[in-house]
């Protein structure tokens, strides 16, 4: 019998699997794969969540307006060019539906965030994967691979999975090197652990151009990833462009209130960020210690590099990790199967990590 059938192009888009949570046969799991807020979520964030429970049967105010104030107030940014969507995924989703289409095509670096392909498929746009150098975004390989079908190009800054980055001025030249035309996203998932002084998230270039988006998320550092929030910031064009194609009440009520107490407490931030700073000395110090090669620190998470081959492979070392009720992230998919990336958990858990890293490191 017939049956209906997707239109040409979308049964080839990669689905996109998150981190695992479960072991099999494992009661206490220690979830090191999805790169969580080690401390959680605001208090503060906890209480508003908790105390719009009285409203849920009425829909959100579409804009949220208190929310784009709270970011704007923090970030130095105008609330009519602040845009929020469920999660920062939805705002990269809206750029891609924007800016691109058939024909056209985006431009991703080869170990970035597996969605950037995903979305560039899903509006019928082809995905262009520039090679890195030292698993290092490479700016003047992003430029050559442009052409004249370019219309976007994504730049995580810090990537996922490396956790390396790119300083201000090569991103300044990034956008430089670019035509006026194309969109340069800049994607600050993890720039609230960023701590390298010639860091810069983006927010300066989509304050002062018309062709630059800077996204962010409240799932990482603000530890509310099941509410899933995110927002962007643009020259106005683009913001009016992408409210024509986000859907209608996009962020919840208990999202929207939780998102504006996590970004007005700062302080909570603040220790977050000291926490993942102190445990991510610790992490590369003892992993370096064991003869694994780490590149990227500027996230939260690190990314060691095993042996090819023999008995202290990735592979053997995700296995026995496995064994201690740890899970880490695999990252095969993105082209990096000697790598395991390892979340940084609170003070219990990272010790846990290192420690059977360790003990695997040591076996005969």
């Amino acid at each position: 019998m017939a049956q209906p059938q997707p239109r040409p192009g979308v049964m080839d888009i990669p689905l996109y699997i998150g981190g695992e949570s479960k072991i099999k046969g494992v009661s206490r799991v220690i979830k090191l794969s999805s790169n969580e807020a080690a401390l959680g979520p605001s208090p503060k964030a906890v209480a508003a969540y908790t105390d719009v429970q009285g409203v849920l049967s009425r829909y959100p105010v579409g804009d949220y307006p208190p929310l784009r104030e709270a970011i704007g107030e923090v970030h130095g940014l105008d609330p009519a060019r602040v845009i929020c969507g469920c999660g920062s995924d939805e705002i990269l989703n809206l750029v891609c539906r924007a800016y691109a289409g058939p024909g056209d095509e985006v431009i991703h670096t080869t170990h970035a965030f597996a969605i950037y392909e995903i979305y560039a498929r899903s509006v019928g746009a082809t995905p262009i994967a520039v090679a890195e150098k030292g698993i290092t975004t490479d700016v003047d390989a992003i430029l050559a691979a442009v052409t004249p079908n370019t219309k976007i190009v994504f730049l995580a800054n810090p990537n996922n999975p490396t956790g390396t980055y790119i300083p201000k001025a090569e991103l300044t030249r990034l956008r430089a090197g670019l035509r006026e035309d194309i969109v340069l996203v800049v994607d600050g998932a993890y720039a609230e652990f960023c701590t390298a002084a010639d860091y810069d998230s983006g927010l300066d270039l989509a304050r002062e151009t018309t062709n630059t988006v800077a996204t962010r998320t409240f799932s990482k550092i603000y530890g509310i990833a099941a509410l899933r929030v995110g927002w962007g910031t643009a020259a106005a064009s683009i913001i009016g462009a992408l409210e024509r194609l986000r859907a209608p009440f996009n962020v919840s009520i208990p999202a929207q209130m939780a998102a504006t107490a996590a970004v007005l407490d700062q302080e909570h931030i603040k220790k977050a960020q000291a926490h993942n700073t102190k445990w991510m000395g610790v992490a590369v110090q003892r992993l370096r210690g064991l003869g694994l090669t780490l590149r990227g620190n500027q996230a939260n998470f690190v990314l060691p590099e095993f042996p090819a081959s023999g008995p202290k492979t990735a592979a053997a070392c995700d296995a026995f990790l496995r064994t201690k009720g740890i899970i880490v992230r695999r990252v095969d998919g993105y082209g990096l199967p000697n790598a395991l990336r390892m979340s940084i958990g609170n003070d219990e858990e990272t010790t846990a990590l290192l420690d059977a890293v360790e003990a695997f490191m040591r076996q005969p």
